[in-house]
């Protein structure tokens, strides 16, 4: 009797997870109430791993169901949680506990491309984010403008064009990343306020800039993506590959929810605070939701069509089972799943352990390393830096 129950156990298990995992690949302007169950994929998941085990020590018949389950859904399991130990033997994290945040990076093989990613949150020029004297204003630009990435895709840039404002230099930061660092600029302007400061996404690459292009979400705003044709020197393929001469990089920033973290808190820990604020959050979720997965479409359909190899960065705002990574996935190869080791989240806030800032690349790179930034801490998202190398898988 109670093997019986517990194999109906097993079986509504594995209904559970095919359901949830299904749920992945619905878009939620075709049913929204899909984006819940693709979030219950890691539960499901947890399950079937917890299954296998209970049928292992009592018998190992029973396991193989939720064996080939497991086998099977892999790379589900690596969205959530990467497995890779990193090469060389070594785990860098300066969080808490070894390698749940940041892999080992090597150093850059001969042609490979170094890309760093971050949402830089307007580099904290307004008054509620700033420090004293900008200090964490003028140490993030000064970090960025240090990197030894190839590429920088940035999200909510601000810059300050020379006598736009009273703040010196301190917000020169298309002029400080781009010619001050050696980078070729383009900025792709989502807003010039009324004393001449922009804001928008930015790409800058040590490489020449040879075309260049916006992908607005209707209007023009924050949430939008950007593209630039890059032109690498020869021989920039690696060892015994074809020249390699250019490559596209896409830069993107999905939609947010504007789902302020006290009200999460607030409707997830009181009776009160679930009945005040869970109508409006799910309305924020709905919206959400919604928007990112045309987003996501729009964005796709032009990574589709590049006649180029294609790096792909950005703010995704929406986790590793969702419907807008999971198109992604299907299409390119995400950097922390392909060698991260642990969860890489690289949300900065109250809510822990999300990875909603990703790293994609087309089928001609290969990933050679990931790291979450996670010692970066002057925004509530970390930066992320890959490394890669055109050729064969």
């Amino acid at each position: 009797m109670r093997r019986s129950f517990a194999f109906k156990i097993t079986l509504l298990a594995l209904a559970w997870l095919v359901l949830a995992i299904a749920c992945e690949r619905v878009p939620a302007g075709t049913w929204w109430p899909a984006v819940f169950g693709a979030l219950t994929t890691p539960g499901a998941l947890l399950l079937t791993a917890a299954l296998a085990l209970y049928w292992l020590r009592r018998d190992w018949r029973g396991a193989l169901l939720p064996a080939v389950a497991l086998a099977l859904c892999w790379p589900h399991v690596q969205r959530g949680l990467a497995l890779h130990w990193p090469a060389g033997g070594a785990a860098q994290s300066s969080g808490p506990g070894p390698g749940l945040a940041s892999t080992f990076l090597p150093e850059a093989a001969p042609g490979a491309l170094r890309l760093l990613s971050a949402n830089v949150r307007i580099f904290n020029v307004y008054a509620e984010l700033r420090n004293p004297n900008f200090a964490s204003s003028k140490a993030f630009i000064a970090w960025l403008a240090e990197s030894p990435a190839d590429v920088l895709c940035l999200q909510e840039f601000y810059n300050e064009p020379r006598g736009s404002r009273e703040n010196g230099p301190v917000f020169r930061s298309a002029e400080r990343l781009g010619r001050g660092s050696g980078r070729h600029a383009f900025v792709s302007i989502s807003l010039t306020n009324r004393i001449g400061a922009e804001f928008g996404l930015a790409i800058f690459s040590r490489f020449p800039i040879v075309r260049r292009g916006t992908i607005p979400f209707g209007k023009i705003s924050q949430n939008h993506a950007m593209w630039a044709d890059l032109a690498r020197p020869a021989g920039s393929a690696g060892p015994g590959q074809p020249r390699a001469d250019t490559i596209r990089v896409f830069n993107l920033h999905l939609q947010s929810m504007s789902l302020a973290e006290g009200d999460i808190v607030d409707a997830s820990t009181t009776k009160a605070g679930l009945r005040d604020k869970a109508p409006n959050l799910l309305r924020r979720f709905r919206n959400g939701a919604v928007a990112r997965a045309w987003q996501t479409d729009t964005v796709l359909a032009r990574v589709r069509r590049s006649p180029y190899p294609v790096l792909l960065a950005g703010d995704f705002n929406d986790l590793p089972y969702s419907y807008p990574y999971d198109q992604f996935a299907g299409a390119l190869t995400n950097a922390w799943a392909a060698v991260g080791l642990g969860l890489g989240a690289t949300y900065h806030g109250r809510l822990p352990g999300l990875r909603i800032d990703q790293q994609f690349a087309s089928p001609q790179w290969q990933v050679l390393g990931c790291r979450v930034h996670d010692e970066i801490l002057w925004s509530d998202h970390f930066p992320v830096e890959a490394l890669y190398l055109l050729g064969p898988r």
